[in-house]
């Protein structure tokens, strides 16, 4: 799958392991290489519901549309669709299956 960046800071956290620990800490970071790891290897978002130590969901309420990856209790990884237009299902719900682009939007507490 495709990645890109809310902004450049978050691009620049997100360069490369050692900014990463830098940034979020040994545990964290290792964690989170394995989490960009696991987004970059995947051919689509659906890929993801089928590693359950991601627990990948969709948010309600104010976050509607972003969807969260556990990185380490309590730090989520939040991500977007990154298409032109959103793929929907018939019923209007996200079409995993079809989002092949995603945008990390940030790292952060969602409890």
């Amino acid at each position: 799958m495709e990645l890109s960046f809310a902004n450049r800071k978050l691009a620049k956290e997100l360069a490369d392991e050692k900014s990463i620990m830098r940034s979020y800490g040994t545990d964290n970071g290792r964690r989170i290489c394995q989490r960009l790891a696991d987004l970059m290897a995947a051919e689509n978002l659906e890929t993801l519901r089928f590693l359950p130590q991601l627990r990948a969901h969709e948010l309600t309420g104010d976050r509607a549309g972003q969807i969260s990856v556990d990185v380490k209790h309590p730090y989520r990884l939040l991500i977007l669709p990154d298409h032109d237009e959103t793929p929907r299902k018939p019923d209007g719900g996200l079409d995993w299956k079809r989002v092949t682009r995603v945008k990390i939007i940030e790292i952060a507490d969602t409890h």
